[in-house]
């Protein structure tokens, strides 16, 4: 076990090497030919020019002025630069929302760890225990532990008040955090510019009718109930198919674009082959080859498109449908428009950008199936994850390799690559799995069937924080796998579990503390970093490369990917909450990530991070639920603690934190989560009265024409969306096909 001089060696080093990623962040970024990796999202608004086109020869590429080196740290202060408001307006809501994450967790902790210095700390290090305990191995850290504290003794109950003061600032912060957030986004929803999704409606489950056709039906349905507000809809496709036969042909033009500028440096033709990835069967013209294909590929691509438009069994019973007004778009939204619950299912519709279109091909009724089937694979993966890891390292292993690879028997008999696979291989596989983890949980959200990238997100986040509290917060305190873990606990008393889980908790503060500090810091230095896209780019930039326009799209800004960064944030969150009244020693190095992070992705989402999408901020209520989770899981781990120190009443004393907690739960949430899933009517009201007044001559018709066209029918003059014709709209009689 490491002991305080250890950590403070190993937090030494590991600052040391944040801050050699900072010098190097500074150095690349300087660099006139990384200015486009650095800077894209200025770039891409034509606010900032490529400092390449002035100057000659070597610096164009190389910046040999020695007074910007000296000031490479400036880039942080010029991030905190950037007032609130200017920042929403250049950045979006969401972004915002989602640094004040990081400040929310100065605010918390950094409070906890003065009061937890000042008052539990003299505590526990007066306590004096382990010094009288024969035969036992401890450290300095473990003496500024509850740990240090005699059984039965009465400084616990100092323990128990500081845990009241915890938990009591904790709802105070959360509780202005909710309302200043709640409060940002009516602002943003009110003075924000008009939107496609602020006038339309999702509407999903339209059932058939045997006389009129999906769209008819949606038409006749909407004019009848909607009379006075329903101005066009846009039918649903299943393009699928189609949009990777596009996806395919974009690959295609990227490989004609590189065989061409080879070509012009070279001018000698390329060749390539024409099977698998170019390296096998007949040696061809490339450039002859891949237009050819180009070709080909158009054809299908309009034939597949006439036929998707053509076949009544490519439009899907859901629709996108428009409303004169954001008041009855919000009617419409926020009510229920059939005797049947099952039928006639509206949502507000995703902005354009936020719709994931490959899901609104599925079914309906397929989706509780799919989310079902995805809960038990969820529960699969994370109580028996070690399962196949252990399957694969177990080939990756001496005998394994040999068993299967026996040629391969001489090489690997030799002493240095024995040792390469004994110590490093077994450890690869695992780490390549959980970079991969975030990945086979978005796919597993993809499979749920959520409509809108920013529900992916919202799920996929919550599948990792699940993985990430149980296998490796729980199954760090708690050696052995997740499903260990729940045979353990399934063989035990209920109350014997808080038991179990707590009196490991001290014992663990100093893998907790490494962990920070490897995974924590050195995982923020390696986002500023971007060394990643920094070589996908110059590769681009030689190879694909010709025109301005196109060493535009080699830029990768990258986007804040909330489903894998706010997991983590909740970790460090609930190490910080679960070590304050237990080891307020890890504090600090939680503290420090907080900042650090604050600063990174503020830089990042100023001067880097492209919007995918904008949801208003509406992942907060997530968020504050599992900030809330892990203060739970605080309490009831300290209870669990406490009830093997032999203090009399203890678990009593702190029963009311637990029931707070939920209380403050349920009144935040009845307080506050209206505003992020309602939008009231009198505010769709004035943002109407005023639009009316302000553009009384507004073509909104023409406004929302092609918004929520399908992106493999945009542009195409013969895609005819259904709209109305003008001397229909004041017609009281609804045209219909049906006999009956």
């Amino acid at each position: 076990m490491a002991n305080l001089r250890e950590i403070s060696v190993s937090a030494a080093l590991n600052l040391l090497s944040a801050f050699a990623f900072l010098v190097a962040f500074a150095i690349l970024r300087l660099q006139p030919i990384n200015d486009r990796v650095y800077f894209p999202k200025w770039y891409r608004r034509r606010i900032r020019n490529s400092p390449r086109r002035s100057g000659v020869c070597l610096t164009r590429f190389v910046n040999l002025d020695w007074r910007t080196y000296i000031k490479f740290l400036n880039w942080m202060p010029a991030a905190l630069r950037m007032p609130e408001l200017e920042l929403i307006d250049h950045a979006g809501l969401d972004s915002v929302v989602y640094i004040r994450i990081y400040l929310l967790g100065l605010k918390v902790i950094g409070p906890l760890a003065v009061l937890a210095f000042l008052v539990l700390v003299p505590v526990n290090w007066t306590g004096e225990t382990l010094e009288g305990v024969k035969n036992l191995a401890y450290n300095d850290i473990d003496k500024l532990s509850i740990s240090n504290v005699p059984d039965g003794s009465k400084r616990f109950w100092v323990h128990i008040v500081m845990s009241y003061v915890f938990a009591l600032w904790t709802f105070y912060v959360l509780y202005v955090e909710y309302k200043e957030v709640a409060a940002m986004r009516l602002r943003y929803l009110a003075s924000e510019n008009r939107r496609p999704d602020q006038f339309t409606v999702l509407v999903r489950n339209v059932p058939p009718d045997p006389d009129e056709t999906v769209s008819e039906h949606i038409e006749h349905f909407f004019r009848v109930n909607h009379p006075d507000s329903y101005l066009t809809h846009q039918v649903v496709y299943n393009a699928n198919k189609l949009a990777k036969l596009v996806q395919k042909k974009k690959s295609l033009q990227n490989w004609c674009t590189y065989y061409l500028n080879k070509y012009e440096r070279t001018s000698k033709r390329p060749t390539t082959r024409t099977g698998f990835g170019g390296v096998i069967g007949t040696k061809v013209d490339a450039i002859d080859y891949y237009s050819s294909e180009i070709q080909k590929l158009s054809e299908a691509e309009a034939l597949g498109r006439e036929k998707v438009l053509s076949d009544p069994k490519a439009i899907v019973r859901a629709a996108f449908v428009s409303f004169k007004s954001r008041w009855a778009a919000a009617v419409c939204a926020q009510t229920q428009l059939s005797h049947n619950p099952t039928i006639w299912l509206t949502e507000w519709a995703p902005e354009p950008r936020d719709v994931y279109w490959r899901n609104l091909a599925i079914p309906y009724f397929d989706l509780t199936i799919r989310r079902l089937l995805m809960a038990i694979a969820l529960f699969f993966l994370i109580f028996f994850f070690m399962i196949p890891i252990a399957f694969v390292q177990s080939l990756a292993n001496i005998e394994g390799i040999e068993k299967v690879f026996p040629f391969l028997t001489p090489l690997i008999e030799t002493k240095s690559v024995r040792s390469f696979i004994q110590g490093f291989l077994p450890g690869i596989v695992l780490k390549i799995f959980l970079i991969l983890l975030p990945t086979i949980l978005m796919m597993m959200s993809k499979v749920e069937g959520f409509s809108s990238r920013s529900s992916l997100d919202r799920r996929s986040a919550g599948k990792y924080h699940l993985f990430l509290l149980v296998n490796v917060f729980l199954g760090s305190i708690i050696t052995g796998t997740a499903f260990q873990q729940l045979k353990t606990f399934l063989h035990q008393p209920p109350t014997e579990i808080p038991k179990t889980v707590g009196e490991s908790i001290p014992m663990k503060a100093t893998f907790f503390i490494t962990y920070t500090m490897v995974d924590g810091w050195a995982g923020i230095a390696a986002e500023i970093l971007r060394l990643v896209p920094l070589v996908i780019f110059h590769l681009k930039n030689m190879f694909l490369v010709k025109t301005e326009q196109d060493r535009e799209e080699a830029m990768d800004p990258g986007c804040l990917n909330f489903a894998t960064y706010e997991p983590k944030i909740q970790f460090y969150f609930l190490l910080g909450l679960v070590y304050s009244a237990v080891t307020p020693v890890l504090l600090p190095f939680v503290i420090i990530f907080f900042a650090f992070s604050y600063v990174v992705f503020r830089h990042q989402v100023i001067n880097v991070y492209d919007q995918r999408y904008e949801s208003g901020g509406s992942f907060w209520p997530d968020v504050h639920r599992r900030l809330l989770i892990g203060l739970l899981i605080s309490q009831f781990l300290l209870m669990g603690l406490l009830s093997t120190k032999n203090i009399e009443k203890s678990t009593i004393a702190l029963l009311p934190l637990p029931i707070l907690t939920i209380w403050f739960h349920v009144y935040c949430k009845g307080r506050f989560q209206s505003a992020f899933v309602r939008f009231s009517l009198q505010d769709a009201m004035t943002k109407d009265t005023l639009e009316r007044a302000t553009e009384p001559n507004l073509n909104l018709r023409a406004y929302l024409k092609d918004a929520y066209v399908h992106p493999v029918f945009k542009g195409r003059s013969h895609f005819d969306s259904p709209l109305l014709v003008p001397d229909e709209e004041n017609n009281t009689l609804v045209l219909t096909r049906r006999s009956s």
